[in-house]
């Protein structure tokens, strides 16, 4: 797209404006994939791994890096808002498949929209146990929700300024690390230990698909492709760029853990990296210390929440356009230009979510909430995923310019076999989270449903020349 056409996205106020820049974009793909994962997962994937563990978040975020460089050279074909199921659409032609990849990757954000609220409230309880933990989540869902409904500038802006500091959390982790080694103490040899008594490739699976959920988020960034400055030259760079930069952060953060911390003690925390401050390495008070990381994981947790908000209305106003989706979703407020009825649609899916968990875990069902939402989320998204990475080779030669990113062939293949492994482990692994997978899908089959008797009837993908902007 020239600049000429891009000044004109940017002035037009029917649609979405393109306002993100590259280096937004970094931040905003760092800053998501940077979340609560890093925070709240380490300890379950220390205890089925050992003081190893560090291997599981290498080889995942490996997979997941594969899999977003399919997501950029999809982008860079079609820089336009629905993500996933306009490349599906694009592959298959198929409005039922579309409309399949549509709803999973709704109920996936949806599905992680609700553990970081639970995961949110609980850190919350650290400071202040006072008000419940259901509105907590409620109050915490609707305040991301009015940020989002301001606009998607301040949403990546506000992102931006989470992301340093959490980033900061994780450079204090590092920084105790590098203490605690300085002074001869390290034990080099857990890095090594599986504890597992089975096959250490099989403990190193277990692992990663505990550790997976840390891993998404990348895919939220093709939803704002729309809403990108260049996106031909930005997305590629941003997108990969960020992932490379997040899992060698993860890799050192989990070093930094195995060498400080007991790994029985990280595998019974439910906040594996404030058991590093607890330790007591750096020369600052214990207190202080844990009251600023429980502060800082809120902010992670916000800062990927926030990302889920943005991206859940977007998803349905792009596939409204598709007429995979009442048009409804296809609404903008005239002064905000935000896609409102998708926000209030979303925001009431995932209070749904909370008001169910809750009072299933109080009528004694044995519910984390917490890790049942990651497992479902987990388990859509590698199903995108996979289909994503199989739509990006069977349109190779089809809507290439010179500008076309192309991601490396064999890699894709890799990607794809790594995808099914780690979905077929956490089928098997938790049967039970297929029930809430089913739950949500049945979410999409009434929208479905409401699209075939009452929408339009044109039965096509929008025309370029038709294609709208949000801001």
């Amino acid at each position: 797209m020239s600049t000429t056409t891009e000044s004109r996205a940017e002035l037009d106020d029917t649609g979405l404006k393109r306002t993100i820049t590259g280096r937004q974009l970094f931040f905003y793909t760092l800053g998501d994939v940077l979340g609560s994962g890093i925070y709240v997962l380490i300890g379950l994937v220390a205890a089925a791994v050992g003081g190893a563990f560090w291997i599981a978040f290498a080889v995942g975020i490996t997979i997941a890096a594969i899999t977003g460089s399919a997501y950029a050279e999809l982008v860079t074909k079609y820089p336009r808002a629905a993500g996933a199921s306009l490349y599906v659409n694009k592959a298959f032609g198929s409005r039922a498949l579309t409309f399949l990849i549509t709803v999973s990757f709704l109920s996936a954000s949806f599905a992680a929209a609700g553990s970081l609220a639970s995961g949110f409230a609980q850190y919350f309880a650290e400071l202040w146990a006072g008000p419940p933990a259901l509105l907590v989540m409620l109050l915490f869902v609707a305040a991301l929700s009015v940020v989002n409904f301001i606009g998607i500038t301040e949403s990546v802006v506000i992102n931006m300024v989470m992301a340093f500091v959490e980033i900061t959390g994780l450079v204090i982790i590092l920084v105790a690390g590098v203490w605690y080694v300085a002074q001869g103490d390290a034990r080099f040899g857990t890095l090594v230990d599986f504890k597992a008594s089975g096959n250490p490739e099989l403990a190193i699976l277990a692992g990663v698909a505990l550790s997976f959920f840390a891993m998404t988020g990348f895919e939220n960034t093709a939803n704002v492709a729309e809403e990108t400055v260049d996106p031909h030259r930005s997305f590629p760079r941003s997108l990969i760029g960020g992932m490379v930069v997040a899992g060698l952060v993860y890799v050192l953060v989990s070093v930094a853990a195995a060498l400080t911390v007991p790994t029985d003690t990280l595998a019974s925390s439910d906040a594996a990296l404030l058991e590093v401050v607890k330790e007591g390495i750096l020369p600052v008070p214990v207190g202080f210390m844990s009251d600023l990381f429980a502060v800082i994981a809120m902010i992670a947790i916000t800062n990927t929440t926030l990302v889920a908000v943005v991206t859940q209305p977007r998803i349905l106003y792009g596939m409204a356009n598709e007429d995979v989706v009442p048009s409804a979703f296809s609404r903008l407020h005239p002064g905000r230009r935000s896609p409102w009825v998708g926000l209030i649609f979303s925001g009431l899916v995932v209070a749904a979510l909370l008001v169910v968990g809750t009072l299933l875990t109080e009528a004694g069902a044995g519910l984390d909430l917490v890790a049942r939402l990651a497992t479902v989320t987990v388990l859509f998204l590698l199903f995108i995923y996979v289909l994503v990475i199989v739509s990006a080779l069977k349109l190779r030669g089809r809507d290439e310019h010179d500008r076309t990113f192309r991601a490396n062939t064999p890699l894709l293949v890799v990607g794809v076999l790594g995808n099914l492994a780690i979905l077929a482990w956490s089928v098997y692994d938790d049967p039970a989270s297929l029930l809430w997978c089913a739950g949500l899908l049945g979410v999409g089959v009434v929208l479905f449903l409401a699209e075939r008797l009452f929408g339009s009837r044109d039965g096509g993908t929008r025309s370029d020349d038709a294609e709208v902007q949000i801001v």
